[in-house]
């Protein structure tokens, strides 16, 4: 038994090496580093801030790890999810401003109402939808953007290729059945401050 225990480690060590980055990239900001337009350096500035905020997040109130989101590129924070009051969404917001590197602030933080399964059923829907949608796109790298939506409105948060991929993302959202607002924070690669070369 034993033996058994050891041999299955070894091959699950051994074929794991044989599996690409995955969609969390090296530093786990969301995005594989060989997709990524992002010079590698812009890449690693972003991971840095996004543990920097994350870590000041945690020990402001551990409920925010579970509450908000965050995702940082090329130097501007987007913050999604919900709180219990309007003090706590002013508090991020400061959190993330005083965050070392920071060029912009996107706060899409929504104030917490009692719980609706439907409203969440279908905002899960939308999402799985979308995203869907830009996974069978051949103009759309899809592992290039994050999705929330949040009472029928789609936030997108992402890096485009070309202004074309940037449409094309933003007409996909709006043909999603039951959508009532597409929020899209999308960088041109053009608009980055470093490239890949």
């Amino acid at each position: 038994m034993k033996n058994k225990f050891l041999i299955i480690s070894f091959i699950s060590l051994i074929l794991s090496g044989c599996i690409g980055v995955s969609s969390k990239g090296i530093f786990g900001t969301g995005v594989s580093v060989a997709f990524d337009p992002r010079s590698v350096g812009t890449q690693i500035d972003d991971s840095i801030m996004q543990k920097n905020l994350t870590a000041r997040m945690l020990l402001s109130n551990k409920k925010y790890l579970i509450s908000v989101n965050s995702k940082i590129l090329d130097g501007k924070i987007f913050l999604t999810g919900k709180v219990e009051n309007p003090e706590e969404k002013l508090k991020l917001t400061k959190l993330a401003w005083e965050t070392k590197g920071v060029r912009s602030v996107r706060n899409d933080i929504k104030i917490k109402e009692d719980f609706n399964f439907k409203q969440s059923a279908k905002d899960l829907l939308i999402t799985s939808q979308l995203r869907t949608a830009f996974i069978f796109n051949k103009n759309i790298k899809a592992s290039n953007y994050q999705i929330d939506t949040y009472k029928k409105k789609i936030y997108i948060y992402g890096i485009s290729l070309t202004s074309e991929e940037k449409d094309e993302v933003v007409k996909e959202a709006k043909e999603i059945l039951d959508v009532k607002n597409v929020i899209a924070s999308i960088i041109l690669v053009d608009d980055l401050r470093i490239q890949k070369n």
